[in-house]
């Protein structure tokens, strides 16, 4: 049980880097919503926790995620917005071999019977916007 939207993304990287999904799926609220890297939009927990299976068990199933402290910004009691850093770093199970990915993930977390999840997220990849190449933060 997270008591605190920061605990919830150390439960995240945890859940990432065991490539353990039913961990993954209960950081969710039931109705919460997720777009990943690429745009693609799920709505349900189970949806978010589907869309994830699949590169958990091929090519992110060596991967690595490493998650900075987030930003919050509190809406009340009960509702925080995070910004958080991420680098995935992937292993040779991907086809394109080791390398690393930088994205930005901005969450809506909610407490709702006394427990923290995530109501709503979204991960950007950072690229150069002149050539649309992926980048490292320095």
């Amino acid at each position: 049980m997270a008591d605190s939207p920061s605990a919830l993304v150390v439960r995240f990287q945890e859940a990432w880097n065991t490539h353990d999904m039913a961990a993954f799926g209960r950081l969710f609220h039931a109705d919460a919503t997720f777009v990943n890297r690429f745009a693609s939009y799920w709505r349900g927990a189970d949806k978010i926790v589907a869309g994830h299976v699949g590169i958990h068990e091929t090519i992110y199933s060596d991967s690595v995620m490493t998650l900075d402290a987030p930003d919050i910004d509190p809406i009340s009691d009960d509702a925080a917005i995070l910004h958080i850093w991420s680098r995935l770093s992937i292993g040779t199970a991907h086809p394109a071999g080791p390398h690393q990915i930088d994205t930005l993930l901005m969450a809506v977390a909610t407490r709702r019977a006394g427990e923290w999840r995530f109501q709503a997220m979204e991960n950007v990849t950072l690229v150069d916007p002149r050539t649309g190449v992926p980048v490292l933060r320095s």
